[in-house]
């Protein structure tokens, strides 16, 4: 059997992308063999806001971090990260500031440690 894994996220509707997210959870608590109880007392949620988030209804995003973090799943939320850039200007400036030799010690600095 061929399962499609490729999700149009832009093409979805919002009630859709839900729906979706609930599908995700709800079959991830089945995998890891845990009721919605369970969960709900383990994310410190009503068991019915695990039903909402299931069916696809919308909740807060700190319930819906407490039930990631409940099923081990919050390594969903690492293509949130980012990445500071440097633009291409900047960089070159860099690269001016950057030392291009030593000076060594100077004359000067041995006879003023002297003191």
């Amino acid at each position: 059997m061929i399962v499609k894994t490729n999700i149009n996220w832009v093409a979805m509707t919002d009630d859709a992308i839900l729906k979706q997210i609930g599908h995700f959870l709800k079959s991830q608590r089945i995998l890891k063999n845990k009721t919605q109880a369970q969960i709900a007392e383990a994310a410190g949620v009503n068991r019915y806001t695990i039903g909402k988030i299931e069916k696809g209804d919308s909740v807060t995003l700190g319930t819906l971090i407490q039930v990631l973090r409940t099923l081990d799943l919050l390594y969903v939320l690492e293509h949130f990260n980012t990445v500071q850039q440097i633009s291409p200007l900047e960089a070159v400036k860099l690269q001016e500031k950057k030392r291009k030799r030593a000076t060594g010690t100077r004359k000067e600095d041995k006879n003023n440690s002297d003191w």
